[in-house]
């Protein structure tokens, strides 16, 4: 089968970008240079999407411009190498911990790995006593319908109720005092493959949520329950006709032609395939008040065998601007039609406010698993930039002109043939891990990795509820030998400022202080802070296990500063080891058990909430 022509890009947009630099240059670790502070001015996000720190972090992105930033400044570049534990909480199940600890009226919050088990810790008691749990009981069969263990990304506060997501599809509210359910309401069916790992975003009185699945063929949505009572308020599917979709022509505006006519999410489609084509909504949303809008994105196509879905596959692999009261799309940008290689388009789009050419942009900017930190206008879906921040061979740029991502043809899968060397590979340059943004210094702070593979296409057939995938793929370590990358990225000059080299992948989150300080974590299990500016390293603690949850901040009501990390090991990069999969199959792990073997041996499955705190005075 050949790849129609019409699907194929044709600019390279490093060549619009000479005259910045942005695709070429690559200053070395640690470089001093501060772009971000330049005359030319420095990104900020609006008022209205990242208020005031009160010292809480009530969401797992901080703010609705997900910058993940506090102006907490107790721990600084001074302070931050005497943190040390506060206390500890077992989390009560090993398995891959992501979920955000969040903070509101002096209790902390968290999810486990299943079996889903929310956890409210008493702040004003010496040793973070637990004050209540309450236990989502999801059933076991839901573990063997998740493509990548059964995660959790966290819940989320509002209103004196806390929001989660359980894996087999239901949204619960907890009323955050007591720990009694208020309601919960049932959105899928997982023993088709239609789960959920993302945590709830709350808008005024709508809680957002959507599905994971695409793995197994489920139709990728977006859904916004009623606070109130858990009512559906409305629901968007990421593929099929424009009513399902939520595209009304007279809401609908996108900036290019490619996304304008009638019903592309099924003409965009062999017949009836965009009922089985994946385009899950399991990542994170953004919200800018001032245009009340959301911006979301949606999954990889199913299945990841590109020969059996010819079309673009509207509308995954991108991003929606939406009303979050009524659903309706205002416009659509694909990061990578027809997706070749499961380049899911889910990562944060933060709500930047950006010096450009002389006057300031509304945009969001998104590092996104293809290899590129793009930049679009967020009032009209046009993309400003996309500059690599990776070694890349799958593609050769994006055309500004048409904002088509340009295929390597020389990578491009076909049937009986193993492609070797696709840079980056399916979990791309960055996965779902978050970034942070620095209203201090103008920069985002980006864990990702550096991963290439080999990947062998093969005929699959779809069932209901198994895999639905047609790929062998084998992951392995990109240029320079290291699997992933901490670095610094600065949005105005569109460029690295510092990297820092991992041995693994880089699979959690970041968190950017007041103080001058960024904390992440690695596979190895150590969690660390380094300099904002430079990227030096100040402090760093061994965990249990390896991390992949993301980091938090907030102020205690003993009026100290905290930092909280769960450690846990697993989800996709780390499945060899909680699962015990052997790395004699490379392709075992959906491709990460070719390089994966060694993590057995430097790490353990694990569970443990860690808080780190200043000595006390």
């Amino acid at each position: 089968m050949t790849l129609h022509r019409s699907w194929i890009p044709t600019l390279v947009v490093c060549m619009a970008l000479a005259v910045t630099g942005g695709c070429n240059r690559r200053p070395a670790a640690n470089d001093p240079s501060r772009p971000g502070r330049q005359a030319a001015g420095r990104a900020m996000p609006p008022a209205a999407a990242s208020p005031k720190d009160d010292g809480q972090w009530i969401m797992p992105a901080k703010d609705f411009a997900n910058t993940r930033y506090s102006e907490q400044a107790q721990i600084n570049k001074q302070t931050v190498g005497r943190l040390q534990v506060a206390f500890t909480v077992s989390v009560g199940a090993s398995g891959g911990q992501e979920s955000s600890p969040i903070v509101a009226q002096n209790t902390l919050y968290f999810v486990s790995h299943y079996p889903t088990t929310l956890y409210a810790i008493d702040l004003t008691q010496p040793g973070g006593p637990v004050k209540w749990r309450y236990e989502t009981r999801p059933p076991a069969a839901v573990q063997g319908e998740m493509c990548c263990e059964p995660v959790n990304r966290g819940p989320t506060y509002a209103n004196g109720t806390v929001y989660l997501n359980t894996p087999d599809t239901r949204t619960v509210a907890i009323d955050a005092t007591t720990g009694a359910l208020k309601w919960e309401t049932r959105l899928g069916d997982f023993t088709r493959g239609d789960t959920m790992t993302m945590a709830p975003f709350v808008v005024g009185d709508k809680v957002i949520v959507g599905n994971s699945g695409a793995e197994f063929g489920a139709r990728g949505w977006i859904a916004a329950l009623n606070a109130a009572d858990g009512s559906i308020a409305w629901r968007a599917y990421s593929t099929g006709p424009d009513v399902d979709v939520k595209i009304d022509p007279k809401v609908f505006k996108p900036f290019y032609p490619q996304y304008k006519g009638k019903d592309l999410g099924v003409s965009q489609w062999p017949t009836d395939a965009w009922k089985i084509g994946g385009g899950t909504v399991w990542g994170w949303i953004s919200y800018d008040p001032e245009q009340d809008l959301i911006f979301h994105g949606t999954s990889n196509p199913a299945p990841w065998n590109h020969l059996q879905r010819p079309g673009d596959n509207h509308w995954t692999n991108g991003v929606f601007a939406r009303e979050p009261k009524t659903g309706l799309a205002h416009w659509f940008y694909a990061y990578s039609p027809h997706d070749l290689w499961d380049h899911s388009g889910v990562n944060e789009n933060i709500v930047l406010d950006l010096p450009w050419q002389g006057r300031t942009r509304k945009v969001i900017i998104r590092p996104e698993r293809n290899g590129y930190i793009y930049v679009l206008d967020r009032t009209t879906g046009e993309v400003l930039a996309a500059d690599p921040f990776i070694h890349i061979t799958a593609s050769k740029g994006v055309d500004l002109k048409t904002g088509r991502l340009r295929f390597n043809p020389d990578m491009i899968p076909q049937a009986g043939k193993v492609i070797r060397g696709v840079c980056p590979n399916s979990p791309g340059a960055k996965d779902w891990s978050p970034s942070a943004f620095s209203k201090a210094t103008g920069l985002i702070y980006v864990p990702h990795n550096n991963l290439c593979m080999d990947w062998e296409t093969k005929p699959v057939n779809y069932i209901a509820g198994t895999p639905y995938i047609g790929v062998n793929p084998r992951f392995y370590p990109g240029q320079g030998g290291n699997a992933g990358e901490f670095m610094a990225w600065d949005p105005v000059g569109r460029r690295k400022v510092w990297t820092i080299k991992e041995r693994w992948p880089v699979w959690g989150g970041a968190v950017a202080t007041a103080g001058g300080v960024v904390f992440y974590g690695n596979l190895e299990g150590w969690f660390k802070a380094v300099d904002a500016d430079t990227g030096q390293e100040l402090w760093k603690f061994k965990t249990g296990s390896g991390i992949i949850g993301q980091p938090t901040t907030f102020r205690g009501p003993d009026g100290r500063q905290y930092v909280a990390i769960l450690s846990g090991v697993g989800g996709w990069v780390g499945s060899i080891v909680t699962r015990n999969l052997d790395p004699r199959d490379p392709t075992a792990q959906k491709g990460f058990a070719n390089m994966t073997g060694e993590l057995k041996k430097i790490t353990q499955p694990g569970g443990m909430l860690y808080v780190f705190a200043l000595p006390a005075t």
